[in-house]
């Protein structure tokens, strides 16, 4: 089972995102920035979905603080393809933040990406 963990302004919106999805061995829930990070450092977690005006700063600050800039990544206001996604989740990446209003466009990319992933 993939354990994604969403924060920020828009994290009940990306919940229903990635429910919207329906793909198996999925499992979303809201949380914050500082439970994430500790979920995530323990394994009781395995991705953060993080949102915020811009999706730079905010979205991520304590995450980026507490599991170092190599584990996170923004997208900020962009809307990547899967092939933007996949290297990232190669190379480690599990967290990403992106901007509030962007959350129909990035979701379901990082998402279905993390599922091919795993």
């Amino acid at each position: 089972m993939t354990r994604i963990l969403t924060g920020g302004l828009g994290k009940a919106e990306v919940v229903h995102a990635v429910r919207e999805l329906r793909l198996p061995d999925v499992e979303v829930a809201l949380s914050s920035d500082m439970d994430a990070a500790v979920k995530l450092g323990s394994g009781q977690a395995d991705y953060y979905l993080g949102t915020c005006h811009t999706g730079a700063g905010a979205s991520l600050g304590v995450l980026v603080g507490l599991l170092g800039s190599a584990a996170c990544h923004t997208f900020g206001r962009s809307a990547p393809s899967e092939g933007d996604v996949a290297p990232l989740l190669a190379s480690g990446v599990t967290v990403f933040g992106f901007a509030v209003d962007r959350i129909d466009a990035v979701v379901p990319v990082v998402v279905r990406a993390i599922a091919r992933a795993r």
